[in-house]
């Protein structure tokens, strides 16, 4: 099965990072979380990526032409030009890199990709900055068992900010960082038919809007509840904390060996 990724944004929120750089590309622990999100699909048996490039796309195909040369060990003569590899380590992924345009929409990236996974049966789509230790192939499973056209992910929103209970002036709780009110939100890691592609009208389509609705409306989408870690890097904020978990060696997410 294939993995469509989008990779395309601005990442306004994160502009310290994303003014040279698309936020995909952003790292984490001296590798891009878009790394980390295949790592992640790679773990269960996933290792044919469609990534979906649009702001400075440049940067995430020269980060995969050159990825074996960067995990290599190798001799260069330098009056011929030769290269010489000794050791290779490189992941045994095969990644198709698609000019999806600056300016479109999550769902009209993912129509631009249509050529990729028409004749699939069912193929993975998910969003190249956010983390997880979502477990793929009972999403997968949930997927084929349910039959209707999508599956999404839903998880619980990270909380931001601890919850104070007061009265009168009095602090009589105190919550650190709760998880919103209780309610599951799309977590992206999402499986679907390409039949749902037929949902999206142009580059302008925005997937969560029209396309997302439409399949709830008809009764097409279904979620399989993840109630593990989840967390997608929006600010400089949430890129510290990722940073910090993996420095640790207790990401939650490093569900590979």
């Amino acid at each position: 099965m294939k993995a469509i990724i989008l990779a395309g944004g601005l990442g306004t929120r994160l502009s310290e990072e994303t003014s040279v750089k698309p936020k995909p590309m952003v790292e984490i622990g001296g590798r891009p979380i878009l790394w980390h999100v295949m790592k992640i699909y790679a773990a269960h048996g996933v290792t044919d990526f469609v990534i979906c490039c649009g702001y400075k796309g440049y940067v995430i195909k020269e980060y995969f032409a050159n990825y074996a040369l960067h995990n290599s060990d190798m001799t260069i003569d330098l009056s011929s030009g030769e290269m010489v590899f000794h050791r290779r380590w490189a992941e045994p992924w095969r990644v198709t890199l698609v000019d999806t345009g600056e300016e479109s929409m999550t769902g009209g990236r993912l129509l631009r990709t249509a050529d990729h996974v028409r004749d699939e049966k069912e193929f993975f789509f998910t969003y190249g900055d956010g983390l997880g230790d979502v477990d793929i192939t009972a999403s997968l499973a949930f997927h084929r068992e349910h039959g209707r056209q999508a599956t999404l992910t839903a998880a619980y929103p990270p909380g931001r900010f601890g919850a104070l209970g007061i009265h009168d002036k009095v602090v009589t709780n105190f919550e650190e960082k709760p998880k919103g009110d209780g309610s599951m939100i799309n977590g992206g890691f999402f499986v679907l038919s390409p039949k749902v592609i037929e949902r999206i009208a142009d580059d302008l389509t925005v997937w969560e809007q029209e396309p997302l609705r439409g399949l709830a409306s008809d009764g097409e989408l279904m979620a399989f509840e993840h109630r593990g870690f989840w967390q997608p890097m929006d600010t400089l904020r949430d890129k510290h904390m990722l940073e910090s978990l993996w420095a640790s060696g207790k990401a939650p997410w490093k569900v590979w060996a």
